[in-house]
Parts: C-alpha cells; sequence; structure tokens
C-alpha cells in the first residue's frame, strides 16, 4: 500500500463510516479498484483507520457524553450482539471481506429497503436518543449485526433499527453515530490483536500510513456527519437508496460480465 492508496481509503472511509452507504463495501471495491492487495496490512488499515472516526463523534457531540451515565450503559447493551456474533464468526467475516460480488448484492438489497423505510416507519415518538429504554437499545444492536455482513452499512442497520424502535430520523442517525464508537474501536483492538499474534509486526512505513489515515477520516468525517444529518432530517433516506441500488448494480453487472473492477 502506497500513500495515495491509503489517503484515497481515508477519504472514503471518512465519507461512508456514517452514511447508510458502507463503509466497508465501499472500501472493498475501491481497494479492488486499486489493484490493492488484500493481504493482512490492507485488511488492519480499513478497520484501524477508523478510529479518526470515532473522534469525529466525540469532538462534534462531546456535551452529550458528560450528559448521563445512563446512556452509556445503553451503549454497551446495543454494541453487546454484534460484538458477540462478530466474535464467534470472526473468519467467515474476514473471507467476506474479500468478495465484491457480496457487497454488490447487500448494497442493492439496501438500498431498496431505503426507498421505503419513511414510509414504513412514519409515526416516531422519540426525537432524543438519550430517551430511549434498554429493550430498544437491545433491539437496534440486534439489527447491528446485520452489518457484519459487507456492504450492508452499520449505520443504516442501526439507522433503521431505530426507526423501527418509534425514533425520529435524526434520533436514529445520532444514536448511531454513539454505537459506532465501542463497536469501531472493539473492532480495531481485537484485529490490530489478531494482527500481532500471527507474528506480523508494523514497519515505520504502515505506521505512518495508519496515523496518515486517522487524520484524514478524522477531517472528513467531520463533515460528513454534518452534512448527513441536515440531508436526513430535511428529505430522509430515499436519495441513499437510489444511490445504492445503482452503485451495487454497475457492480454485478461487471463482475457477471467478467469485467475486472481493477483500474489502477
Amino acid at each position: 500500500m502506497e500513500l495515495i492508496h491509503a489517503i484515497i481509503l481515508a477519504i472514503i472511509e471518512g465519507l461512508t463510516e456514517f452514511l447508510p452507504v458502507s463503509s466497508t463495501g465501499h472500501m472493498i471495491i475501491a481497494s479492488s479498484l486499486m489493484g490493492l492487495e488484500s493481504d493482512a496490512f490492507v485488511k488492519l488499515f480499513t478497520i484501524a483507520i477508523q478510529l479518526g472516526t470515532i473522534l469525529s463523534v466525540l469532538v462534534l457531540y462531546y456535551k452529550r457524553f458528560f450528559r448521563s451515565f445512563d446512556f452509556y450503559f445503553k451503549l454497551v447493551v446495543a454494541a453487546i450482539p454484534a460484538s458477540v456474533f462478530g466474535f464467534l464468526f470472526n473468519d467467515q467475516i474476514d473471507s467476506l471481506l474479500e468478495s465484491p460480488l457480496t457487497v454488490g448484492i447487500t448494497l442493492v438489497i439496501g438500498g431498496i429497503i431505503l426507498l421505503f423505510v419513511d414510509r414504513w416507519f412514519n409515526r416516531p415518538v422519540i426525537d432524543n436518543s438519550d430517551d430511549i429504554t434498554y429493550m430498544q437499545a437491545l433491539k437496534i444492536g440486534l439489527f447491528q449485526c446485520l452489518a457484519l455482513i459487507p456492504g450492508t452499512s452499520r449505520s443504516a442497520s442501526t439507522i433503521v433499527g431505530g426507526m423501527t424502535q418509534q425514533l425520529t430520523r435524526k434520533a436514529a442517525a445520532e444514536f448511531s453515530f454513539f454505537l459506532a464508537i465501542p463497536m469501531m474501536l472493539g473492532a480495531t483492538v481485537l484485529k490490530l490483536k489478531k494482527y500481532l499474534d500471527s507474528g506480523l509486526t508494523l514497519s515505520s512505513k504502515e505506521i505512518n500510513l495508519l496515523v496518515i489515515g486517522n487524520v484524514v477520516g478524522f477531517v472528513v468525517a467531520i463533515l460528513a456527519i454534518k452534512f448527513f444529518i441536515e440531508i436526513v432530517s430535511k428529505h430522509g433516506f430515499r436519495a441513499f437508496g437510489w444511490y445504492r441500488i445503482v452503485v451495487g448494480g454497475v457492480i454485478i453487472a461487471m463482475i457477471l460480465s467478467g469485467k475486472s473492477l481493477q483500474i489502477i
């Protein structure tokens, strides 16, 4: 991996992590387009640069994290299901990370759902994510398990899960942002531990790439979060649904026609 690859992937991570379009799916496709081999460091990089996006949430919503300790426990409860499934099926998930076809299919399926989600759940009663119950947090966490399939989108899964629990679009999106913190932190620690336990070490170049990737992801994510909240509050999710369908459809068509995704 070269510096240009790291910057491109970090920009994609920052732009897509909190949008319901699948950051992992986009990075898998971007890696294929750039001809990056899916080696151990590339897999580590795509997970570890999420730390920068975590920091963007902490910076933008720092006041929320000093308001109520009860909210922390709700995040823990919501994080449990995906954490358990992720631990049990880590190897299977890793194998799916190498499949652009899986990404294309799940992008299309998720896109179709986003076209109708505003119509299905149009009577929200909770406008503040602090007000959800522990049971609602757990149910949202169960939806997050779907995001273990690349291309599904952690953000889309948890936002839809929040809307099924009668959260407004904004409240569901914000809870999704907060829930990303324990999930991303846990995934990064586990991936780094697995990397080091396998006998691999990080070179100075690789450490520099990780630092640069996190800085770029942090800056881009701050802009993306502000954009997303404004758009989704006013217009809903249909535009993101159509985007997913188009991108997923193009990926599937290219793969089925035998065309290579590699352009660099």
